[in-house]
């Protein structure tokens, strides 16, 4: 019934008057089924929902209401769509959570007995325990390994181990010449046949103008030949230091249901498949954050240095987000405890910080000529126009993304915009709960039971949120908010939170009823796994933004050994999907694949590749299915006398 796929788009439903006749009937069927059958069965419990109701206050039902309904779907640009989207996506939501209240209200005594070993085992038992990093155990392991080991199999079959996203090309390329020592690259022989997104061309080099740390630790997979594995283990290092943070905020049980929540979350193990550098930037938030939480209990200088160190490798990777980071940390490394210079463990923090950040100032100065100038943003600035990827407000910033960016320039009303995306999709993506992911965390904020660390939580969500709400793009589609993709483990936190007092509230009326609310949350999980990441494997990822690696196949399967294979379609997926396969040397006697853009173009190549032999290759967007050899090999004579040799694909 949902709209997604592998285009660059929000997730939608039909609009209501096409839902019948776009989406597949035998799932408008089942879901009507299941519809009924639960409001069959939640007839029989009518007088202890009403009760539960009663419960929160007015307010507090008011709010959670507005949450879940607006959460449920994202905008359209038709207003009348977007209001029977939320009608039709808050239905579904609130069918599968009357789902799943049947499920808590009939699980057996046999099962209850059972979930209640296996809990105790896993978790602990349910009581008051002091938070505090207590001794070290070896709880995350498994779940770590788990990550690692998932995300490896979707990065292997969903992904390709190829990049999808242009970003990942530019990462790509990137690593690839770091990898050789390089930070620049000679300008291509013919650049207009190696035009590529998110690549600066001059006079006589080329580079990418991404911040540098991310391409650099994809540097070391790219050596070791693996480095689509470079997110996977990363991914599972998240989780140990997830666990050892939560260690130290909340009570033990707290923090493995947060960390075993981390381990099954879609938004985590799909950020943890691709090239992007979001998993990184966690990991080094968290190993910050570990650093600064053993600061407060141990004032040394060595976990001031070291907190700073991995503060300023997280404003290496995504400046804004280490602006948000090294705020939040400052602030908390002022309780360290039991020094006599109040400030000196803040003092070093930041000074690490700042040392680390500020090679940045010699690299931007090599590219750019100044050292506070960024290379992407010269970038931008000589491909859109000065100041379009600038902070802050105004009618000039965007690069005219209509379907990702609705309203030009960057106020107010894109800040709500934004948001709107981004909770949208933290509603879908933090848990692929059919409920919602965002479930937990309403009902445990009408409770209302908020502590030090919860309130910490609170503070870091808003300051991720709040710091991306003065630059004007949301983060698009690609894995979730992935802007906000920091926030992962405060919500989860907070989730725990929210599962353990809906325990505590269900145990308080009825003794052993807990353990129906773990019953039920094992089965949202168990639906997200099964259902949901596969789906969202298959249906949106397989092929995102039609990169594929067919070149990569095609390349074992004929003997290009020296040739130059034009590959005809657009930019941006066809040339794109090879020319993450280039070497370095484009003067290297090996496959070379430059971008087909007509007669003056091959021209050119004929003259830059005297003696070669040269291939032409359909792209996906002109066979609308996978990579296609034309003709090969041809002399440079065959190639000019070509019919299509004055054809250009723009």
């Amino acid at each position: 019934m949902i709209g997604a796929g592998p285009l660059v788009r929000y997730q939608h439903y039909p609009p209501l008057h096409r839902l019948l006749s776009d989406a597949p009937s035998a799932a408008v069927a089942v879901f009507t089924l299941q519809a009924l059958a639960v409001a069959l069965g939640l007839l029989h419990l009518r007088s202890e929902l009403s009760r539960m109701l009663r419960r929160a206050g007015k307010w507090q039902r008011l709010l959670i209401g507005v949450v879940f309904v607006l959460t449920s779907a994202t905008l359209s640009r038709s207003l009348t769509d977007y209001a029977g989207e939320l009608l039709l996506a808050s239905l579904v939501q609130l069918v599968q959570l009357g789902n799943v209240l049947l499920i808590f209200a009939h699980l057996p005594e046999t099962w209850l007995a059972g979930i209640e070993r296996l809990t105790n085992r896993i978790l602990g038992p349910q009581r008051d325990e002091t938070p505090g990093p207590g001794d070290p155990d070896r709880f995350a392991w498994i779940p770590a390994i788990w990550v690692t080991a998932v995300a490896a199999i979707l990065a292997l079959t969903s992904y390709q181990s190829h990049p999808h996203v242009p970003d990942e090309v530019s990462y790509l390329l990137q690593a690839k010449y770091f990898a050789e020592g390089r930070l620049t690259l000679p300008l291509p022989p013919v650049p207009q046949a190696f035009d590529v997104d998110l690549m600066s061309y001059e006079a006589a080099r080329w580079y990418s103008p991404v911040s540098p740390a991310w391409p650099a630790m994809l540097a070391i997979g790219m050596v070791l030949g693996a480095p689509w594995l470079v997110n996977p283990l990363l991914g599972g290092v998240n989780l140990l230091l997830a666990y050892r943070l939560l260690l130290a905020l909340y009570p033990r049980r707290t923090a493995r249901i947060a960390v075993l929540l981390l381990a099954v979350s879609p938004w985590n193990l799909f950020m943890a498949m691709n090239f992007m550098p979001h998993t990184a930037t966690l990991t080094c938030a968290l190993a910050a954050a570990v650093a600064v939480a053993r600061l407060r209990r141990d004032p040394r200088l060595r976990w001031a240095l070291l907190g700073g160190f991995f503060l300023g490798i997280v404003g290496l990777i995504r400046p804004l987000e280490g602006v948000a980071v090294a705020v939040l940390l400052g602030l908390w490394s002022l309780g360290a405890r039991g020094r006599r210079l109040r400030l000196l463990p803040s003092a070093g923090l930041t000074l690490a910080a700042l040392g680390t950040a500020l090679i940045i100032l010699p690299y931007n100065k090599l590219l750019t000529g100044s050292a506070g100038k960024f290379p992407i943003n010269a970038y931008v600035d000589a491909r859109y126009g000065p100041g379009h990827n600038d902070l802050g407000f105004g009618s000039n910033r965007g690069m005219g993304w209509s379907g990702l960016d609705p309203l030009p320039g960057h106020g107010a009303a894109d800040v709500a915009i934004n948001a709107n995306f981004n909770l949208f999709q933290i509603n879908v993506e933090l848990l692929g709960w059919a409920t919602g992911s965002l479930l937990v965390l309403l009902l445990w904020l009408a409770i209302r039971r908020v502590n030090r660390a919860d309130r910490l939580m609170l503070v870091s969500i808003a300051a991720i949120a709040g710091i991306h709400s003065f630059y004007y793009f949301s983060g698009g589609p690609d894995f979730g908010a992935r802007y906000w993709f920091l926030a992962i483990v405060p919500c989860l936190a907070l989730a725990a939170r929210g599962i353990e007092e809906l325990e505590r509230g269900a145990d308080a009326k009825s003794p052993g009823d807990g353990r129906r609310v773990l019953g039920a949350t094992a089965a949202l999980v168990a639906g997200a796994l099964l259902v949901f990441v596969p789906w969202r494997a298959i249906d949106k990822y397989h092929h995102y933004r039609g990169m594929r690696p067919d070149i990569r196949e095609l390349s074992t399967r004929y003997s290009w050994a020296d040739g130059i294979v034009l590959i005809r379609g657009n930019r941006h997926p066809d040339f794109a999907s090879a020319v993450v396969y280039n070497p370095v040397d484009l003067g290297l006697a090996l496959p070379i694949y430059a971008w087909d853009r007509g007669a003056e173009v091959r021209r050119r190549l004929i003259a830059a590749y005297p003696g070669r032999r040269f291939w032409i290759v359909n792209g996906p967007t002109l066979t609308g299915g996978g990579y296609e050899v034309l003709v090969g090999p041809l002399t440079a004579n065959e190639l000019v006398a070509r019919a299509d040799s004055g054809t250009a694909v723009p």
